[in-house]
């Protein structure tokens, strides 16, 4: 697409003419959609990122300045968070429903489910009640708000390393504490 061509189709947008969005969608689609599966890894799932980020696009039509970037490249950025926010949506649901985002390495997150699952709520929260205040904070932010390692880090200002220190020495406490066969 030439620079007058998106410059037109810019226009037209800002007259709400949907046959330019339907153009739109012809000539970037495919990039789109690879962007969006790139990131997910899962067709159904970029398919729903591309409805959003056309139909987000198509709401902010009126805003769209050719002078601060294409319209391909105001796309495929909206492809592109929506599509972050989707794996992070599903990484939050995966924590609420039981699994733990973490190294594929680690076997912390089957010994932490095999803690909850082996007391009752309340000794759960009384065993990480008796935890020193890091080492609670990373079991929390990780399982129970459903962050990744990285995100802990970033949000306590600590290295990922120390994150997963945190992590081991606090289960092997809880381990401890209710007495939970760690096989």
């Amino acid at each position: 697409m030439t620079v007058e061509d998106q410059q037109t189709l810019v226009d037209r947008l800002h007259q709400r003419d949907e046959q330019a969005l339907a153009e739109l969608y012809d000539a970037t689609s495919r990039r789109a959609f690879g962007l969006a599966y790139r990131v997910l890894g899962d067709g159904a799932a970029a398919e729903d990122v591309l409805q959003t980020a056309y139909l987000a696009l198509w709401e902010q039509a009126a805003e769209i300045d050719e002078a601060r970037g294409s319209v391909e490249s105001l796309l495929m950025t909206i492809v592109h968070r929506r599509a972050v926010d989707a794996v992070r949506a599903r990484t939050r649901q995966r924590a609420r429903s039981g699994a733990l985002e973490v190294d594929p390495v680690d076997d912390e997150p089957a010994a932490l489910d095999r803690l909850v699952q082996s007391e009752d709520a309340g000794n759960v929260r009384a065993a990480l009640d008796a935890l020193p205040d890091p080492q609670r904070r990373a079991v929390v932010l990780a399982y129970f708000e459903g962050m990744t390692y990285p995100e802990v880090a970033e949000q306590e200002g600590i290295p990922v390393g120390t994150v997963k220190s945190r992590m081991r020495l606090a289960l092997e406490r809880l381990r401890d504490e209710l007495q939970v066969d760690s096989r």
